[in-house]
């Protein structure tokens, strides 16, 4: 079966630390004990989007934002294609294809821009502002954010099934089954070396500084 690659290292590298740091900050939300663990991890989520917005910028052409913002563009025509049904025959009609993609898309957006208020009111429960009510928007944000994760994996599984294709191995593998050119001419290895150089010196750090 022909593969051909859609994803760098880097941005793999991006997700699934991106990825650990919320489910261990999610994890030790609760614990004192922890607490500086979890107040660690919220910070490198905040320092990986960062990154992640510059890779977006001034990464490889296949890594910018800007794509994901295209296809959310189009939303809008989207839904007043499936808003002009009036058959349930016309629902053939209807580019399920792009409305998936559009999900997807909204869902990957959603978990960026959440990293800035949760990282935000978590830091002035840190330091104890005594807004009694920023702690409560901390943890309502942090059990959305939970929920758009689970929307997010679930979409992989439906669109995975309906479309008899792995959505989940570019960011595994970094390659997709299927014909057509790769989309990428290097994976940085280097740039995925240093963001996790990067993040673990940060949490040795952290740690050492707390000492």
């Amino acid at each position: 079966m022909q593969m051909r690659k859609v994803t760098d290292s880097a941005t793999r590298m991006f997700h699934w630390l991106f990825a650990f740091c919320f489910l261990g900050a999610y994890v030790t939300a609760e614990s004192e004990t922890f607490r500086l663990i979890h107040v660690t991890l919220g910070y490198t989520m905040a320092g990986l989007l960062v990154f992640r917005i510059l890779w977006g910028l001034f990464g490889p052409k296949y890594a910018r934002l800007g794509a994901m913002f295209r296809k959310l563009s189009l939303a809008p025509e989207w839904g007043r294609t499936l808003l002009s049904v009036r058959s349930p025959g016309a629902l053939w009609n209807v580019n399920w294809k792009q409305g998936q993609n559009l999900l997807m898309s909204f869902a990957v957006v959603c978990l960026l821009i959440m990293v800035i208020p949760i990282t935000l009111t978590g830091y002035a429960t840190y330091n104890d502002w005594g807004f009694r009510w920023l702690q409560k928007i901390h943890e309502s944000i942090g059990e959305f954010y939970l929920f758009i994760v689970f929307a997010h994996l679930a979409m992989i599984v439906l669109i995975s099934l309906m479309r008899r294709k792995n959505q989940a191995l570019p960011m595994i593998t970094g390659k997709v089954a299927g014909p057509g050119p790769d989309l990428i001419r290097s994976e940085y290895y280097w740039v995925s070396a240093l963001l996790a150089i990067a993040v673990i010196c940060w949490w040795i750090w952290s740690f050492v500084a707390a000492i």
